[in-house]
């Protein structure tokens, strides 16, 4: 049988739950294709709710705690072993376009980045780099998200490219021009829009690789629903905001959590305690006040407008999406290709009264969409609720094409999960979250039906029955009738943790 091409499609902070197929209030027809023409699965969990460490787990099949790059800000580093290594020397060509993000946007003399200034903006350098980068042969990178600020790189060539000398107007201060009071529309142009350049590069690449008959590992990256919520007409206005489903927190809820829970739902929050640095970006806040544009707290209408402006980032990046699985078909290649779709991490966008992200395990932030499609050989139309991590992602892949899973690798081959001869490959996943320099360090066990989450040097934690609490409003941690539960859990967490550790493969002695 002839090995797959792999085509890895991800989001950036896309809420597990904003699939068309699965909920109606969002427009997505291309992912709703995914849904039909291949296997959805409802528990995919990232193992680590912030960019960096996600994506460093994606190529290389390890948690955060073990490649290293366990929060924002810091690298992954250079000598970590990277799924495309394998891939490449199986004969595949190997590319990655849009989002990387392994690397930090300042550089130390101990880490120094490609990704930081001032080598971001060095338009001369991008012109002559391609690669190799983390396993990747080739490499087409931006770093901004909508309309910030560090805009540079591979993009921002192509915006020259085509024509656009001015799209300094569209990013901020310093780099760029643009109000920094402006907010919901974006007034670039969809024509040179950063999907519009990934879509257009992902099929640049996929003609080659049909041309030179060669098979490949195609990864497009792509940097929405992201915030700042900020999308180009016509989907700015694409979604009435009255008409949606606007998550709202159950009153009393986080009565029952550990104490900063309730803290983000004050005006001016005391985190001292946990030495919080006062950033708060992906720590913890107020999440009452939520600094856009002029704004400095949101109103019901702005909290309204903001998930209709993400709804419509997810639409665009949908329509996007689709010209690359419209390529495929076009140039005979999607018989042949796995194509899996997921995000890095989840969204709050009112759940819990919470917005973005930060240290909260809620399914939220933690789960992901996760849709696989391989004609013949992955089930079409079919939901399954089999556990799945994003370090599964490399080891499952190199499966595919049948090259061992060096033994550093610490996700879970699913394979046989993703061909449907097996109903599930693991009974529990494992997200961590640190970040420094604040003690916010929490880690999280899940299984079919539980969730545990523990935090370093605390006596608090959460417990949730999602079977029978699916909204996760009742933190069953200090519930008497639940002590038993929580004692076991603790045990299977304890062990779980133990057993991701990479283990040596033993040397068998024969008499």
């Amino acid at each position: 049988m002839k090995k797959p091409n792999i085509l890895l499609i991800t989001s950036d902070q896309q809420h597990w739950n904003t699939i068309g197929a699965f909920q109606s209030e969002v427009h997505t027809p291309n992912l709703d294709r995914l849904v039909r023409e291949g296997t959805a699965f409802s528990k995919a969990y990232c193992p680590n709710p912030t960019c960096t460490p996600s994506r460093a787990s994606i190529i290389t099949g390890m948690y955060p705690s073990q490649h290293g790059a366990w929060t924002l800000g810091t690298k992954l580093l250079e000598d970590r072993h990277c799924v495309g290594e394998d891939l490449a020397a199986d004969g595949c060509r190997t590319a990655l376009i849009g989002k990387a993000h392994f690397q930090p946007l300042r550089s130390t003399d101990e880490y120094p980045s490609m990704e930081a200034y001032p080598l971001l903006q060095d338009l001369d350098l991008w012109r002559r780099f391609e690669g190799p980068f983390y396993g990747f042969e080739h490499v087409e990178l931006a770093r901004n998200h909508t309309n910030e600020s560090h805009v540079g790189q591979h993009y921002a060539l192509w915006l020259e490219e085509k024509g656009c000398m001015n799209w300094r107007d569209y990013f901020l201060p310093p780099t760029g021009t643009m109000d920094p009071n402006a907010t919901y529309s974006w007034p670039i142009p969809e024509e040179f829009h950063y999907n519009t350049w990934i879509a257009e590069r992902s099929n640049a690449m996929l003609e080659q690789y049909a041309k030179d008959g060669d098979s490949f590992f195609l990864w497009s990256s792509f940097f929405d629903p992201h915030p700042e919520y900020l999308v180009p007409a016509p989907w700015d206005s694409m979604y009435d905001p009255d008409a949606l489903t606007i998550p709202q927190p159950t009153p009393g809820e986080h009565d029952r959590n550990p104490p900063h829970f309730g803290k983000t739902q004050e005006d001016q929050p005391d985190f001292s305690d946990l030495l919080e640095s006062g950033y708060g970006i992906h720590g913890y806040r107020s999440h009452l006040y939520y600094e856009y544009g002029s704004k400095f707290k949101l109103t019901d209408a702005d909290r309204k407008k903001l998930v209709a402006v993400y709804y419509g980032m997810v639409s665009m990046m949908d329509k996007y999406i689709g010209r690359i699985l419209d390529k495929l078909d076009e140039l005979g290649l999607a018989e042949d290709t796995v194509v899996v779709f997921t995000s890095d991490h989840g969204h709050f966008f009112g759940q819990h009264g919470l917005q973005a992200k930060g240290g909260f395990h809620y399914e939220d932030l933690i789960r992901v969409p996760f849709i696989v499609r391989y004609p013949g050989q992955v089930p079409a139309g079919v939901q399954s609720d089999a556990i799945q991590s994003l370090v599964d992602l490399a080891p499952t892949l190199l499966s595919f094409r049948d090259i061992p899973v060096p033994h550093a690798m610490t996700g879970v081959d699913q394979r046989e999960v993703w061909e449907g001869t097996r109903s599930s490959a693991r009974d529990h996943a494992l997200v961590e979250f640190r970040h420094e320099p604040t003690t916010i360090h929490q880690k999280t066990y899940v299984n079919d039906r539980y969730k545990l989450t523990v935090y370093y040097n605390q006596t608090y934690g959460e417990l949730f029955d999602l079977l029978q609490d699916p909204q996760e409003v009742n933190n069953l941690w200090d519930d008497p009738g639940s002590a038993e539960l929580k004692s076991t859990l603790l045990l299977k967490y304890a062990w779980a943790e133990l057993g991701k550790e990479p283990m040596p493969m033993p040397r068998i002695w024969h008499a």
